[in-house]
C-alpha cells in the first residue's frame, strides 16, 4: 500500500508521543527555493540533499558512495557508463529511469548548478537502467562533480511545463513551480514551504535506503538574529542550530542538555574584486582603481588577518593565502602563506598606482550568512581607512546580497565558497573563470590555460605541477584576497543522539540520529 502525505499525517496524529520525533533545526538564512537545478548556495544545496538525490553521494567525511547509480566504469578515457539503482520511485510515484538522468543533464545547464555537468558533451540512455556520459576530454573528477547533480522526474517537469530554470535575481525566480514544489527520490519529502519562515518535511516511506534517523517530522526554521536563534535553542524550541555565535559558545556549553560540535570546514572566505569594469562604481566618471594589481595588493596588505582571527573570530579559524583549504584537491601548502600585513607597503603601493590620497570604495557584505560576516567586514573597512582608502560598508541579508552580486552591483565584496566537487577545478571555473560567481569578470590567460590542462590531466604528479602553476599565477595577479577557512559550530539538544559533522558543512537529515 502506498502511504500518501495525508495518511502519513493521520498516522502521526495517533502515534504515541515516545515514537513521534519532530526534529527542528535553524540557521541564519533561508534556502533560496526548492528547485534542485537552481541556486548554488550551501544552505539550499543541503536542503536539496534531503529531497533529491545525485548519482554519486558525498558522505560526512568527504568520501564518495553510490547514490542513484549503484556502480560505474570508464568505457573510454572520455566515456563514463553508470548503472542505475533499480526499483526507485520519485515521491510522485514515477519510476526512476535513465530518461530522467538525460533530461536532468539538459535542464541543469540553464543555471549556476551547470558546473556539475560542465564537462559532459553528451548524455544518452543505453537502456532504462544504464546511462552514458561523453566528456569534453578526460575528467578525473567527474564523480566529484556529480555529487550535487540532482535528478528530477522528466514526466513531472514536462507535465508541469517547468523545464525552464530562472536564475537568482531574475523576476519571478523564487516563485516558479519547481521552486515551490518538490518531487525527488530522496529520504524526505516536502509537505510545506513558507519562505523565510519554515520548510517542513516528512520521511519518504518508499525510499530505497535504510532510514536510521528516527525522525517522523522535520522543520527547518531560518532565524536571522543570532541572539534569537540561541534563545530558541535554550528554550527547547530547537533540537539543533548552526552557526553558534562565537561569543555565545561558553554560555551554550554551560546550558544543561546541550552539547557542541566544532570543527573545520571546506569553505574559504575571501574578498572579491571587479577587475573588468572600466569605471568606478563609487566615483562615476573616474577609472576603476581595482583594475590595478598594485591597488589589489595594497588592499591585501592593509588587512591585519591575525587581529581579525584573534578578536573577531576568537581564534576559531585558520588564516589563508589561497581560496581553497587543505581538504580540496589542488591545494598547495607552501603557497597558502598570506602576504604580510604591512600598512607602509600598502600606502606605498597606492602612491605608486596614482592614489596617494586613496579613493572611495564600498565593501558589499552579507550580514547573516557566515560566521561573524558583518563584523569581519566592519574590521576590514576600518583597516582600509587606516591605509588611506575611504572605505564604507554595505551589509545586507544574504538573499538580497546574492541578487545584487549577480546583477553586478558590487565592485568589492566578501563571499564564502565551498568547492562543490572538492577540487581546484570548481573555483577556477565558478569564481575565476566562466562561472556565474565570477562577479568581477576576472580573466587571465595563463591561469585559464593551467586550469584547462589541470581539468583534463589524469597523472597525479602532473596535476600537482599544474595546480602549483595556477596558484603561483594567482598570487601574482591577486584577483581576490583570501581571508580564512571558516569554522563550523553546531549545538544540539539531548533529543539528538548522534550527528557527525560534515566537511562540506551541511546537514543531511538521513545522518541525524534522534533518541527513541
Amino acid at each position: 500500500m502506498r502511504i500518501t502525505t495525508a495518511l502519513m499525517a493521520g498516522l502521526l496524529a495517533f502515534m504515541p508521543a515516545a515514537l513521534a520525533n519532530t526534529f527542528t533545526w535553524a540557521t541564519a538564512n533561508d534556502i533560496l527555493g526548492l528547485d534542485p537545478h537552481a541556486n548554488n548556495h550551501g544552505v539550499t544545496n543541503a536542503m536539496k540533499l534531503n529531497v533529491y538525490e545525485p548519482l554519486v553521494r558525498r558522505e560526512a567525511d568527504g568520501s564518495l558512495s553510490p547514490g542513484l547509480a549503484v556502480r560505474w566504469e570508464l568505457v573510454s578515457p572520455t566515456t563514463w557508463r553508470f548503472h542505475l539503482r533499480p526499483d526507485v520511485r520519485f515521491h510522485g510515484g514515477e519510476a526512476f529511469t535513465s530518461a530522467d538522468v538525460v533530461h536532468s543533464v539538459e535542464r541543469v545547464r540553464q543555471n549556476d548548478m551547470a558546473y556539475t555537468v560542465q564537462s559532459i558533451t553528451a548524455a544518452r540512455a543505453v537502456d532504462p537502467m544504464t546511462v552514458e556520459f561523453d566528456t569534453r576530454g578526460p575528467n578525473p573528477v567527474l564523480l566529484q562533480d556529480l555529487t550535487l547533480f540532482f535528478i528530477t522526474s522528466r514526466a513531472w517537469i514536462e507535465g508541469n511545463g517547468a523545464f525552464s530554470v530562472a536564475r537568482a535575481g531574475q523576476p519571478g525566480a523564487t516563485t516558479t513551480f519547481v521552486q515551490l514544489n518538490a518531487n525527488g527520490t530522496g529520504p524526505f519529502r516536502v509537505t510545506e514551504r513558507v519562505a523565510d519562515e519554515r520548510t517542513v518535511l516528512v520521511p519518504n516511506p518508499n525510499w530505497w535506503g535504510t532510514a536510521e534517523h528516527g525522525i517522523t517530522r522535520a522543520v527547518f526554521r531560518p532565524i536571522a538574529s543570532a541572539p534569537t536563534r540561541v534563545a530558541a535553542l535554550l528554550s527547547r524550541e530547537l533540537d539543533m542550530m548552526y552557526h553558534v555565535p562565537l561569543q555565545d559558545i561558553p554560555r551554550v556549553q554551560q546550558a544543561p542538555g546541550i552539547r557542541l560540535l566544532q570543527g573545520p570546514t571546506a569553505r574559504s572566505i575571501y574578498l572579491g574584486f571587479d577587475t573588468a569594469r572600466a569605471e568606478s562604481l563609487d566615483v562615476p566618471g573616474s577609472p576603476n582603481p581595482l583594475r590595478d594589481v598594485r591597488v589589489r595588493r595594497a588592499i591585501y596588505q592593509a588587512i591585519d588577518m591575525d587581529t581579525i582571527r584573534r578578536v573577531v573570530l576568537r581564534g576559531s579559524t585558520v588564516a589563508a593565502g589561497l581560496p581553497i583549504g587543505a581538504a580540496i584537491g589542488g591545494f598547495v601548502a607552501d603557497l597558502n602563506e598570506r602576504l604580510p600585513f604591512d600598512l607602509e607597503a600598502s600606502r606605498r603601493l597606492l602612491n605608486e598606482a596614482g592614489y596617494p590620497q586613496g579613493f572611495r570604495l564600498t565593501l558589499g557584505c552579507p550580514n547573516n550568512r557566515y560566521v561573524n560576516d558583518e563584523a569581519i567586514c566592519t574590521a576590514i573597512t576600518t583597516m582600509l581607512n587606516r591605509a588611506g582608502i575611504q572605505a564604507r560598508l554595505d551589509a545586507v541579508p544574504f538573499g538580497r546580497f546574492l541578487q545584487r552580486g549577480a546583477n553586478k552591483e558590487f565592485q568589492f565584496w566578501l563571499l564564502g565558497w565551498t568547492p562543490g566537487n572538492f577540487d581546484l577545478s570548481n573555483p577556477a571555473r565558478e569564481l575565476l573563470g566562466e562561472g556565474s560567481f565570477n562577479w568581477g569578470g576576472f580573466s587571465d590567460e595563463a591561469m585559464a590555460r593551467a586550469a584547462a590542462a589541470y581539468g583534463q590531466e589524469t597523472d597525479t604528479t602532473r596535476r600537482a605541477a599544474l595546480a602549483r602553476e595556477y596558484w603561483t599565477r594567482f598570487r601574482e595577479t591577486l584577483p581576490m584576497v583570501p581571508l580564512h577557512q571558516e569554522p563550523q559550530v553546531f549545538a544540539m539538544r539531548e533529543t539528538v543522539a548522534d550527528f557527525n559533522l560534515r566537511v562540506a558543512e551541511d546537514l543531511e537529515l538521513r545522518q541525524v540520529r534522534m533518541r527513541r
